[in-house]
Parts: structure tokens; C-alpha cells; sequence
């Protein structure tokens, strides 16, 4: 969505919430320990991953920095191939873009591949304003749809549903969307999977418009590339005689050369496969071949103000495979609700918050979504330092200061109820900058041990209530190295 979901709390009340929910929680367990165990093998297999990794940041960053040069590159080549390509600059732009596309068709319906950028704009509720119904192809977004729910993950939307809670929603829902289920229908995944084709299968044959996102966009040839598992993918790139793409400008890469890195780094981070099942690229329109007219919709929606940000510009280097996810303990006990954006997980926490900027509660509470234990980081397959980009977020939120939005150069007034933290934070830089204000508080500290509460006060009750208060020791350590060496000193 271009906004934070209706009513969606800050993330410690959210994620409050959903630790609450037992089966949510087993459900997470059970996916994301499956998932990184099967994606930590099939990395292993690689000896040179680390160069991988390594060639695939430098590419994102070679790329960021001349993203205007091969934005352009990117739509002579589309352009030549006989496509027609769009610029938005934001949600509500692209949304109409795309709206008077389908509705110039004269159709009423379109077939989409899985796609978070228009999750991101809610292009599936501006349809649906104009009298258009969006329906799913991935078999984790088709659950999501069914059953009025929301994605929670990036790779399988529908991660925090087990096969008994499937079943219910597509023997209930399908057949308010077209073939309904079988009757009888098990929980078995087999079963599931047959009446999903068959529910599916119609809606393919029929539509005359796809829309989809992209994976990658090559400047050199102006070729798109969607990876999937499914199948669904490719059948609506090829059927439609109408093919829509609203892709983010980041997912330009330079050359079919660089594409390669990827090819090799995004299947095992995210399905944990030495390649995907299916990999649709497709360049323009071709007699006689797919769909008879091509549009691109080049959507920029916050990226860049975000890549005007020295910090925080590596979070635009993302490949969306959500590794970060399946290793974060935040993420696996939360879920990807609580994150109030399309973008769950520790990426998510980096990027919403520059995308649509950290006015709003949840947007300034997401980058505290984190322990900071690195996990991130290191299964990350571009190398995006998460912690760095949110330590740095963290201070604008609580600090403020200069921010790029819509191009313009602004300055962010501190966030609401961190005045505390604040001057905290002034407190300790004064102590710390007057070694003898800082020994007299040691020693005052030291010698009122037994009267210290056990619990906080005030703001600080809040750390203290999941927390052990630690136990002040009967002197400093600048007092005990100066009783035992300072005078041999």
C-alpha cells in the first residue's frame, strides 16, 4: 500500500498482540526454521558464495549510483522492442496509469503475477474503485485474497496459515471468486494445490489483461524477468493479450551479464533451489508470440529520497528474497502483520519508514523492530548492513534533521514522546565529557546500591518489566584499578 494499513497500531502494540497468538507463532516457527535450514545447505554448496555476495552488492551499487543513466538506457531499449514505457512518481499516479490502461481494453478483469509493488501502491483497491477485479495467481497471494487477509511474508504470503486453515478458506471463499472448491476437499497439499489449478485454470484461459511486477529489469536489452515456482507467472506473461508491468526503478540492472550474479544468488536465498522452477523473460512485444501490446510502468513512490540518503540507500540494493526474514527472531514471533507494511521483516523495518517517511506512528516505531543481533546481515545475499540502516533510522526518528521528500531537501522535527531519551542521551554525553562528575556518580551509585528499586520508575518501567535491573557493584571499576594497580603504578 502507498499508506500504513487502516488503523494499523505502532509495532510494539501490534507485535504485543500477535505473540499472544499461539498458533500464529507455531506457524512462523515451523516455516521460517524449515526454509533457513534448506536455504543454509543449499548455500553451502557454493565455495565462491562469498564472492557472490560480494559481486552482487558492488553491481547494486555501480547501478545506484548511475541510476538515472540506466533508467534511460532502460527505456530506448523497451521502447525499440515496441513496448511503451511510464513514469510514476508516486502511488496515486501509478495506480491511475494503470487504471486507464485496462479500462482503454474495455475489460473488467485482469490476472496478476505476485507482485509487491502494487501491494505497495494498492493497485488491486484502485481497480476494484474503478470497477475492475484484480485476481491472484500465486497460490500464497490466492489465500491471502480468499480469505480477506493481508501478506505477512515475503515469499509465502500466506506463511502464517497452516493446511487446516487453507482448507476452511478455500472451501468457503472459492466460490464467491469463480470455480469453487471440490466437495469434499482435504487439507492434504496435493489436494489443496488441484483445486487451486482448477479454480485458476479459468481465470487464465479468459483474462485478456495480466499485470505483474519484475524480479529484474536489463537496460541493455530492455528485458524483464520474473522468477516463480508456480507456474502462474508465466501463464499470465503469455496468455493476456494485454501485459502491464509496474516495476520499481531499483530493479534495473546494466547488462544480462550482471543478471547473472543474481540468477545464482536470489533462488538459494529464497527457495533455497539451485535455480527456479520457472524464469520468464521477456523483451517488448512479438508478432504472433504473448501478449500484442507491452506497458511499463517505471514507479518511483519514495525511492528516491531514499537514495539520497548515503545510509540508508543500500536498503534500494534488496532483491526481495527475505532471507532476513526467516532468520530474524523479531520477525518469527511477531509475524509480518505487526510491520503494517507489504514489506515485513527486518527489510521492512529499513525500508517503509524511508519510503514513506516516519511521520506516521508505525513508520517511526518500525526501526526499533530489532535486537540488532546481525543475523540479517549476514544471510543477506547483497550484503545490506539492516543494523547500520537502523541505528541510523533510530537517530532521525529520535533526533530529527535534514531528509530528502519529493526531491526537496527538508528538516524533520524530532518524533513525539522520545523527549525523555533525548535527554537522557545529553546527560550521559555531559557526564562522559567530565571525568570527575562521572566518578562522583560511580561512587554515588556505588554506595546507594541497597536502596536501588528493583523496577524502574516512570518511562524506564516499561524496560524493567520484561528485564532484570543489574545489580550496581560495591565499587567502580575506575576505583578497584586504582586500589589494586595504581599505586604500583
Amino acid at each position: 500500500m502507498s499508506g500504513t494499513y487502516l488503523g494499523m497500531p505502532a509495532f510494539p502494540k501490534a507485535a504485543r498482540d500477535a505473540v499472544r497468538n499461539g498458533t500464529l507463532r507455531g506457524n512462523l516457527r515451523h516455516a521460517t526454521h524449515t526454509i533457513r535450514d534448506k536455504r543454509a545447505r543449499a548455500v553451502a554448496e557454493l565455495e565462491d558464495w562469498e564472492e557472490l555476495r560480494a559481486a552482487g552488492k558492488a553491481i547494486k551499487d555501480r547501478t545506484l549510483r548511475h541510476l538515472d543513466h540506466y533508467l534511460v538506457r532502460l527505456e530506448r531499449a523497451v521502447t525499440a522492442a515496441g513496448g511503451t514505457v511510464h513514469w510514476a512518481a508516486d502511488a496515486d499516479e501509478a495506480n491511475r496509469i494503470v487504471t486507464a490502461l485496462v479500462k482503454a481494453t474495455g475489460e473488467s478483469e485482469v490476472v496478476k503475477v505476485k507482485s509487491m509493488a502494487t501491494q505497495e501502491i494498492g493497485l488491486n483497491e484502485a481497480l476494484e474503485a474503478a470497477g475492475v477485479r484484480a485476481y491472484e495467481t500465486d497460490l500464497a497471494e490466492l489465500i491471502v485474497q480468499l480469505g480477506d487477509d493481508r501478506p505477512s511474508h515475503i515469499l509465502v504470503p500466506a506463511i502464517h496459515r497452516n493446511r487446516r486453515e487453507i482448507r476452511d478458506v478455500f472451501a468457503r471463499r472459492m466460490g464467491r471468486w469463480g470455480r469453487a472448491a471440490p466437495e469434499g476437499l482435504t487439507d492434504d497439499p496435493a489436494d489443496l494445490a488441484e483445486a487451486a489449478r482448477l479454480h485458476l485454470r479459468e481465470k487464465f484461459l479468459r483474462a485478456k489483461v495480466g499485470v505483474s511486477g519484475a524480479n529484474f529489469m536489463v537496460a541493455e536489452t530492455g528485458t524483464l524477468v520474473v522468477v516463480e515456482s508456480e507456474g502462474n507467472g508465466r501463464m499470465c506473461l503469455t496468455l493476456p493479450e494485454t501485459l502491464i508491468s509496474v516495476v520499481g526503478i531499483e530493479k534495473v540492472v546494466p547488462t544480462w551479464r550482471d543478471l547473472e550474479v543474481f540468477l545464482q544468488l536470489l533462488p538459494r536465498s529464497s527457495t533455497a533451489e539451485r535455480m527456479n522452477p520457472y524464469t520468464s523473460m521477456w523483451t517488448g512485444t512479438a508478432d504472433g508470440d504473448g501478449p500484442r501490446d507491452f506497458h511499463l510502468v517505471l514507479l518511483d513512490n519514495g525511492r528516491t529520497d531514499t537514495l539520497a540518503d548515503e545510509v540508508g540507500r543500500q536498503a534500494l540494493r534488496c532483491i526481495r528474497c527475505s532471507a532476513c526474514l526467516n532468520v530474524c527472531p523479531v520477525y518469527e514471533r511477531a509475524g509480518g502483520h505487526a510491520y503494517g507494511s507489504v514489506y515485513p521483516g527486518p527489510i521492512g523495518a529499513i525500508l517503509s519508514p524511508q519510503l514513506r517517511g516516519t511521520g506516521s506512528e508505525v513508520d517511526a516505531s518500525l526501526p526499533y523492530a530489532s535486537s540488532l543481533c546481525g543475523a540479517c546481515y549476514e544471510v543477506c545475499p547483497v550484503a545490506i548492513d539492516i543494523p547500520e540502516v537502523l541505528v541510523h533510522l533510530r537517530e532521525r526518528v529520535v533526533q530529527g534533521g535534514e531528509v530528502t521528500r519529493q526531491g526537496v531537501r527538508v528538516t524533520l522535527r524530532p518524533a513525539r514522546g522520545h523527549a525523555a531519551e533525548r535527554a537522557a542521551m545529553r546527560a550521559a554525553r555531559w557526564t562522559l565529557d567530565h571525568p570527575g562528575a562521572l566518578r562522583a556518580g560511580q561512587r554515588l551509585a556505588s554506595r546507594t546500591r541497597r536502596l536501588h528499586p528493583e523496577r524502574l520508575p516512570g518511562p524506564g518501567r516499561a524496560w524493567s518489566d520484561t528485564r532484570a535491573l543489574p545489580k550496581v557493584p560495591a565499587e567502580s571499576f575506575r576505583d578497584w584499578w586504582q586500589r589494586t594497580r595504581g599505586g604500583a603504578r
